[in-house]
């Protein structure tokens, strides 16, 4: 049989020529739709997909491939699709691919970080995820530039994208019990917190970066003071005990306060990345500005057991500097170990009275100071030990003036200047008891108690004597005196011839007295009768007749 058969009407040598239709079955055609929908589905998602970036952690505990999304403000952004271990095995990659339209969490300060439960200094953070399991928080940057590969945060940062609010940089000697995360405070309502510090680059110290949210921000002017208020700030005094603390927290996890002094004049806010000083307590960062230090030197030839650095200097009760150095030094003349104290003054402290005082001296302000310490000197200005606190036993340097200060040889050019001394108050008492102590040394006591022993003995014989002889005889006499006395009581009684005899005597007595009166009483009237004597008889105050002047004045014989 031939393949291709000849139609029967088909003339013979010519060729039956047929179209030949294809038909397609109806089972191939869900196959085809699905493949054109998958094809489209890839399209769309290869249209549809945002940038693809791959972020570093330590550990990737809460991060599961395909699972842990990515989040910003609680909105998922972007999946983790793959983790794996970098070429070193220090830390983990985790590939994230982020939705579209996201570009601003690849510019090259954007930040990541896993939220998961944590409790700091600024509380207790990612709680919800305790249900929702482990996520990673984004952060978008605001640089020009953009990158693929980031390092992850460990800790949430503490200022994100737009807050609003401005940072400060405070510069201390050391970071005290401050923290990231630690709150700043302003009249004690928490404003602000501490973003980060880092060593400065020589050595000597610490910057600490704040970030004040607004509007307190506004209160940060030029003049704007700042002081560690961490912990508890004790205090006693001679006003009484106080204790001085912001909050709870700061107590904790330290804290930052600041404010401007009260005689500020200067209210306009200060700009961003400002520089200030972090002080170590609110009383150092409200006093008035010290000015120009000056380093002196003292030597004392006492021991000063109870002076610490950072003690008081005082200069007539007024806070004057503190002092910067305690060492001991060797005399050879005298052989004995000086204790030197190194002190930091600020002439300024005085006010008014350094500035008149600096007045009648020429030179820079260094060299007026210098020689009005020396004027000072000669007057009596003496450094001298004194105790601040009974209770503790704590040293201060008081300077002030002694009258009877020796005179000293002061070199107003020497670095550093030498202020002279004068044993401490307490010292002098120890002073004053050891002379009495020697001087009761010197006495010849064995021979006073010898002498006293030899006195008593004589007392004690002269005292049996008494008790021996004397008393005997004293008591005797006292019972002839009672006895005595009651004879003239039983020869007083009443009735007795004895008794009328005193009576009588009594009466005697009394016209004696009488008489006596009455002459006494013509004597006052009549003081010539002494020597004339009495010349009549007074005229009785009822006569009557004519009686002549004779017998009138006729006086009887005596």
């Amino acid at each position: 049989m031939s393949d291709n058969p000849i139609h029967p009407t088909s003339p013979i040598g010519q060729p039956d020529i047929r179209q030949r239709r294809v038909r397609i079955s109806l089972a191939w055609l869900v196959p085809i739709i699905a493949a054109l929908v998958a094809l489209s589905m890839v399209v769309q998602n290869w249209l549809s997909a945002g940038p693809q970036i791959s972020v570093s952690f330590l550990t990737a505990e809460g991060l599961e491939a395909n699972k842990t999304q990515v989040k910003y403000k609680n909105v998922v952004i972007g999946l983790v699709t793959d983790i794996s271990l970098s070429e070193d095995r220090t830390r983990v990659n985790a590939t994230i691919e982020l939705d579209q339209n996201n570009e601003a969490f690849i510019r090259e300060d954007a930040q990541f970080w896993v939220v998961r439960p944590r409790i700091g200094a600024g509380g207790v953070s990612g709680v919800d995820t305790l249900l929702s399991g482990s996520f990673i928080g984004a952060d978008p940057g605001q640089s020009s530039e953009t990158r693929r590969e980031f390092v992850g945060l460990e800790a949430p940062p503490l200022v994100t994208f737009g807050a609003e609010g401005k940072r400060f940089t405070l510069r201390t000697d050391d970071l005290g019990s401050l923290g990231i995360g630690s709150p700043v405070y302003y009249r004690r309502i928490p404003v602000g917190q501490v973003v980060s510090y880092e060593l400065s680059e020589d050595g000597k110290g610490v910057a600490v970066q704040i970030f004040v949210n607004a509007p307190y921000d506004g209160f940060v002017t030029a003049d704007t003071r700042f002081w560690n208020a961490s912990g508890v700030d004790v205090s006693l005094a001679a006003d009484g005990f106080k204790v001085s603390t912001e909050s709870l927290s700061s107590i904790l996890a330290g804290g930052i306060a600041f404010r401007a002094p009260v005689y500020s004049a200067d209210i306009e806010p200060i700009a961003e990345e400002s520089v200030f000083t972090l002080h170590d307590s609110m009383d150092q960062a409200m006093a008035p500005d010290d000015g120009q230090p000056r380093y002196v030197q003292m030597r004392f030839d006492q021991t000063l057991r109870g002076l610490n650095v950072d003690a008081p200097v005082e200069f007539l009760g007024v806070p004057f500097g503190r002092v910067v150095s305690v060492k001991l030094d060797y005399d050879e003349q005298t052989q004995r170990f000086p204790v030197v104290v190194g002190a930091v003054i600020y002439p300024s402290r005085l006010g008014e009275a350094n500035e008149k005082l600096l007045e009648l001296y020429e030179g820079d302000t260094e060299q007026r100071t210098a020689h009005l310490l020396g004027s000072f000197i000669k007057h009596g200005l003496r450094a001298q030990a004194r105790t601040g606190n009974l209770l503790t036993g704590q040293l201060y340097i008081s300077l002030d003036f002694d009258s009877r200060a020796p005179v000293v040889e002061y070199d107003p050019y020497a670095s550093p200047l030498l202020i002279p001394t004068t044993p401490g108050t307490f010292d002098k008492l120890q002073e004053q008891l050891q002379t009495v102590v020697e001087k009761l040394s010197n006495l010849p006591l064995e021979a006073m108690v010898s002498n006293l022993d030899s006195s008593l003995s004589e007392l004690r014989k002269t005292m049996e004597q008494v008790n021996n002889g004397v008393l005997p005889q004293l008591q005797s006499t006292l019972e002839r005196s009672e006895e005595t006395l009651a004879n003239v009581n039983q020869a007083l009684v009443e009735g007795s011839p004895q008794r009328q005899q005193v009576g009588d005597t009594l009466e005697e007595v009394q016209r004696a007295v009488r008489s006596v009166r009455v002459l006494s009483d013509y004597l006052s009237r009549h003081p010539e009768s002494l020597i004339r004597g009495r010349g009549g008889v007074d005229k009785p105050a009822n006569f009557k007749g004519n009686a002549t002047s004779r017998e009138l004045n006729m006086e009887p014989q005596q």
